[in-house]
């Protein structure tokens, strides 16, 4: 996901950093912490859903190393199931097939963070 705004089936990914647009309908914060420096204003989020964040030890983890990618969405998707929100997953899914959804966050790396890594489970949910 190289481009700044991945969108696919009513669901887009994009920077909190990034300007709002009227396109981005409803932005939903998939992290933990409010983005540093970022009014809330700025970020004009309709929802904050801190529970899709992954937990503090495995984004510290993580670190947004690319090399730790592919074991990252392993153990994000798990942390999802075992929290239960592949449901809610599932219902934010299916409502952006009647709405826009944009998931913001605030990671300065674009393709591997917790927002993109939502929007491949959403396309792989049944």
């Amino acid at each position: 996901m190289t481009d700044k705004a991945t969108t696919a089936h009513g669901l887009a990914v994009k920077s909190v950093r990034d300007p709002a647009s009227a396109d981005d309908g409803r932005r939903i914060l998939t992290d933990r912490l409010w983005p540093r420096g970022v009014s809330k204003e700025k970020a004009r989020v309709t929802e904050w859903c801190k529970d899709f964040a992954p937990t503090k030890e495995l984004r510290q983890w993580f670190g947004h190393d690319p090399a730790r990618w592919a074991e990252f969405r392993k153990r994000y998707h798990k942390e999802l199931v075992e929290r239960d929100q592949l449901v809610a997953l599932r219902e934010l899914r299916n409502r952006s097939r009647k709405e826009r959804i944009t998931l913001v966050y605030d990671a300065h790396d674009h393709d591997h963070n917790e927002a993109v890594a939502l929007f491949e489970f959403a396309h792989k949910l049944s």
